[in-house]
């Protein structure tokens, strides 16, 4: 094993897990929870609801997640109920009412064909501990392009709502019409994920290189990964976006006002 992995396997832990970890988290949740709280954001409620959240649902996963990973089968039900939440999520983020159900074309397209086609070339082994955490990965990473193409896509709308109109009397197809002035606002939503890919290394190691390291893995095998990881959410989230665009310019979502942050 290289220096650098024999060093953080010795470790055990990126953080140990003592009283003290668990005083940090709550005070930076409080610390949070003040900063958004204030005139500027208002949104301290959520924070502390997101974080409550967080904490219950780690907690669980805990507890259910060695029993999940032991069979495939058990492990693909975990999967489909990731899938659920998101869709779930995405859905009441861009719309209100029964509508939020479309969410499932973004996410879906965007995370199934990538899972298939790992799978399918023997990439990603069909073992649960190997499949729920990539999994993961990819449907958050379509969770978020999905949400924040579909509220930018609607607000675009809302504000420009005169220029839909000209252009419908221009003659342009009323689906044309809404993609010519939202696809724009849209589009920045995968700004995140460009700047993640542009800085790793440079700015941040995100979690899948740490984890390797911590597990023994060389460097560049950790490297490998990472790279995979970053260019799978480029395609996961450049697909969401277009099938959330296709979903508002078809005025098939956003008939109402985006669901508030809850």
């Amino acid at each position: 094993m290289p220096p650098v992995g024999r060093a953080l396997a010795a470790g055990g832990q990126l953080l140990p897990v003592t009283p003290a970890l668990g005083v940090a988290i709550a005070l930076l949740l409080a610390a949070a929870v003040a900063v958004a709280g204030r005139g500027l954001l208002g949104y301290g409620h959520a924070v502390l609801r997101a974080g409550g959240r967080a904490v219950l649902q780690l907690a669980l996963v805990a507890l259910v997640i060695t029993w999940v990973v032991g069979s495939l089968w058990t492990s693909a039900l975990f999967v489909l109920l990731m899938f659920a939440v998101a869709v779930r999520t995405a859905g009441r983020r861009i719309t209100d009412g029964p509508a939020w159900v479309w969410a499932a074309v973004p996410v879906g397209a965007a995370v199934l064909p990538v899972l298939a086609l790992l799978l399918a070339t023997g990439l990603l082994p069909a073992r649960g501990l190997a499949v729920i955490p990539v999994a993961g990965i990819l449907i958050g990473g379509a969770l978020t392009a999905t949400s924040l193409a579909g509220r930018r896509a609607l607000d675009e709308l809302r504000q420009r709502h005169g220029e839909v109109e000209a252009a419908l009397a221009l003659g342009l197809e009323e689906r044309d019409a809404r993609l010519e002035i939202c696809r724009t606002a849209a589009a920045t939503s995968l700004v995140p994920v460009l700047d993640q890919t542009r800085t790793v290394g440079l700015v941040t190691l995100p979690g899948a290189f740490v984890g390797m390291l911590l597990g023994g893995a060389s460097p560049v095998e950790a490297g490998a990964v990472q790279l995979f990881v970053l260019v799978a959410l480029l395609l996961v989230e450049s697909v969401a976006i277009v099938a959330v665009l296709e979903l508002v310019g078809r005025g098939l979502v956003g008939t109402g006002a985006p669901g508030a942050v809850r």
